[in-house]
């Protein structure tokens, strides 16, 4: 319950004013409980003629408070049944009964009602922690995790919390000043009794907590299962054309049924052990009470002055009160334990370390007026050097082309630059900086990115172009459209602008998705331009349309251009040819062409 208690520490204090006026109800609806019993028992026992005492009034003696108010209690029912008959009594029983039984539910909704404020507040900011923080870790943590097990995490993982450690708040909360206020009560009414009981709920409660520990481990195997599931049907939706043009059906069905067996076996045993939550709290309070009973009675038939029968009606009374919040509470920690795994799995997302971060003093970044320069770096994603001693320069204004062969680095040279991943060895530096030492965000904000596969969004044409830019007229957003090549098709869909184009823009060809991110680009109007083979997938009738754009796009930009169709680069000013991860030429195409070396060899090869 440690982890529990620091989870609350974590989320809770933005309540607690919803926390503190919970706990106030619940302490009301706690004694309310307690003496709507106290009010009916002694009554019963007048008007039965089981207790025949007389009764006179005392004064308040502050020594003797249990003895003054119970008499005094006894004495204003004994003078009403005199006043007025048994009937009328046992009316006033009832009435009395009705107002405090609804003041106790008042309690019970109002304590409740604050306590819903906490846990859908709760589970809220947990979302939008986890989401924040996915935003925000650098692309390097998720090329080691499955995309599915994320998403399990911020949808099954947040509700499993939620159904079990918020949905458990309140009997955590509730329970405890239930059994406390019952308890204190027992101790005033038999001392002798309450300590017995205390010897044998610890015992019970040891048994059902073994039951609890198990159940954690089952949790997270389970949750971890449900994260292979949703990856393997991410995997699918994905793949769906390359599993039907193979004939793979059968092959990824088999693959999912197995894992989804896996799933259920575990569930089963997490479930089972769940299960034996109630049945086991349910024989363990009958036990409970029954040896309460028999020693009780014994103390009764003993002869005992400590404790009289009426005295021990009301004594079980208060006990029974307790069995049930104390079963609720055993049910709640099984639920915690439940949560408190799914939470392990919330926190590898939350407690991930976010090696990209802004330096403490950073340095200003409005614009780029010298240019880029790539200084020995060195970059690895294991254990061999995917980069390896780069040196290129990029002055302001001019294009260098990045060219060789696949798995040679290019992209990754690319990355480095807005700082997707940091260079491990030598530095990046912009206008002879180090960009460490720029703010993130200012250095990203320097920069436009028109990738191989058009990154789009289940949008309109209107809001994919305007992505990141906040403050674009409609003006400037049809313009941006025309340089693109990209205003015509657009006005001839069904609504203009405002027509969504699907899941990652699957309503569009690919020249009009590419088409689409270029004029995000020029909406941006960035000064440093990444264009990562932004014409390798498209027809030649597209590609034509697409280099007119980027061409476009270029003109005065400073640009680093990666390209497997040589003839797109042709005029860059510089053209550096990488193989395992270093530059082995550098210059113009013609200076190229007349050393024979790898480049020609591309030329040549792309050319028969």
């Amino acid at each position: 319950m440690k982890k529990f208690f620091k989870l609350l520490a974590r989320f809770v204090p933005p309540y607690k004013k919803q926390m503190v006026l919970n706990v106030v109800f619940n302490i009301l609806e706690a004694f309310l409980t307690l003496f709507s019993f106290a009010l009916i028992i002694p009554i019963l026992e007048m008007l039965f003629d089981i207790n025949k005492a007389h009764y006179d009034f005392m004064a308040w003696d502050s020594a003797h408070v249990k003895t003054v108010v119970v008499n005094d209690f006894y004495y204003y029912v004994q003078c009403v049944i005199e006043a007025h008959g048994q009937s009328t009594a046992l009316a006033g029983i009832a009435a009395a009964l009705v107002v405090m039984t609804f003041l106790k539910v008042m309690t019970a909704f109002l304590g409740s009602f604050f306590m819903v404020s906490i846990r859908t507040g709760v589970t809220r900011d947990l979302r939008n922690q986890i989401y924040n923080k996915l935003v925000s870790l650098p692309i390097g943590f998720f090329s080691g995790e499955r995309k599915g097990d994320v998403m399990a995490r911020i949808s099954g993982d947040v509700t499993e919390v939620e159904t079990s450690i918020m949905a458990s708040l309140d009997m955590m909360f509730k329970n405890p000043i239930m059994i406390v206020v019952c308890l204190t009560m027992m101790i005033i009414t038999s001392w002798q009794l309450t300590a017995f009981v205390l010897v044998l709920l610890p015992v019970a409660g040891l048994l059902m907590g073994q039951v609890g520990k198990r159940l954690k481990r089952k949790s997270l195997e389970a949750q971890n299962q449900w994260g292979v599931l949703l990856s393997n049907i991410e995997e699918t939706i994905g793949g769906l054309r390359i599993i039907k043009a193979f004939n793979a059906e059968k092959k990824v069905k088999q693959r999912f049924e197995r894992e989804n067996e896996e799933f259920r076996n575990i569930n089963n045993r997490m479930n089972w052990r769940q299960v034996l939550a109630h049945p086991m709290s349910e024989f363990l309070g009958t036990a409970v009470i029954a040896i309460v009973l028999w020693f009780g009675g014994t103390l009764i038939l003993g002869g005992d002055n400590t404790i009289t029968a009426p005295s021990f009606i009301y004594y079980m009374v208060i006990f029974y009160s307790i069995i049930n919040p104390a079963k609720d509470l055993s049910k709640a920690s099984y639920a915690v334990q439940r949560g408190m795994a799914s939470m392990e799995r919330i926190d590898k997302i939350l407690l991930a370390e976010n090696n990209i971060k802004d330096p403490e003093q950073p340095r200003e970044l409005t614009g780029l007026k010298q240019g880029i320069s790539y200084n020995n770096v060195r970059f690895k994603y294991a254990d061999a050097w995917v980069i390896d001693d780069v040196s290129i320069d990029i002055p302001a204004g001019k294009t260098v082309a990045l060219v060789g062969q696949s798995g040679s680095g290019k992209t990754t040279i690319a990355d480095l630059l807005p700082r997707f991943y940091d260079v491990q060895q030598g530095s990046i530096t912009v206008d002879g900086i180090d960009l460490r030492d720029y703010r993130v965000a200012d250095l990203r904000n320097l920069m436009g990115n028109v990738n191989q596969e058009a990154i789009l969004f289940n949008d309109t044409f209107y809001n994919n172009i305007t992505f990141g830019v906040n403050d674009a007229t409609r003006e400037q957003v049809e313009e941006a459209a025309r340089i693109a090549n990209a205003y015509d098709f657009i006005m001839a869909s069904e609504d203009g602008f405002e027509t969504n184009i699907g899941d990652r823009g699957c309503k569009l060809s690919g020249g009009q998705r590419q088409r689409i991110s270029i004029a995000r680009a020029i909406l941006k109007n960035p000064p440093i331009l990444i264009l990562d083979e932004a014409t390798s997938a498209l027809d030649t009738e597209s590609e034509h349309l697409v280099q007119e754009a980027l061409d476009t796009l270029m003109k005065g930009r400073t640009t680093l251009v990666i390209a497997h169709r040589l003839s797109t680069i042709k005029n860059a000013d510089v053209i550096c040819v990488m193989q395992d991860g270093r530059v082995v030429e550098s210059g113009t195409h013609d200076e190229l062409m007349q050393r024979d070396g790898a480049y020609r060899k591309l030329v040549e090869m792309q050319s028969f």
